[in-house]
């Protein structure tokens, strides 16, 4: 089973991205944190296969969360996805710089989340 955390700090969306990856064909288990200090609360009482962050949320935005989880040994490894309303080439860059696996601009098909999840699953496994 496949542990995803999903930080979003708009209900709506969150339960968007819940339903989106529940639809994937692995099974997986979704924890959902509203903020970037609740997702660094988390992360060390469980194991996660992939992140999905948004950017612009309040206290720890996505951009802080990333740069946290690529610079600690212990969560390096695990990919992680932007889904941002954020969507100039100038964002991108700094999301990818930071250590996103890959960039979503909001609003996005529910199809191209699950495939950009699919990816990141199928190449984590053969780095394993």
């Amino acid at each position: 089973m496949q542990h995803i955390l999903i930080v979003e700090d708009s209900p709506t969306m969150r339960a968007l991205l819940t339903s989106a990856l529940e639809d994937l064909e692995v099974p997986v288990k979704i924890t959902e944190a509203e903020s970037g200090f609740e997702a660094l609360r988390l992360l060390p009482r469980d194991s996660y296969d992939l992140i999905v962050t948004d950017i612009n949320m309040p206290d720890i935005n996505g951009l802080e969360l990333i740069s946290f989880v690529r610079n600690n040994a212990s969560y390096r490894a695990i990919p992680l996805v932007i889904v941002s309303t954020e969507g100039s080439e100038r964002d991108r860059d700094k999301g990818v710089g930071l250590g996103a696996d890959a960039y979503l601009v909001k609003p996005f098909e529910p199809d191209e989340l699950r495939d950009v999840v699919r990816d990141l699953f199928a190449r984590s496994q053969r780095a394993e």
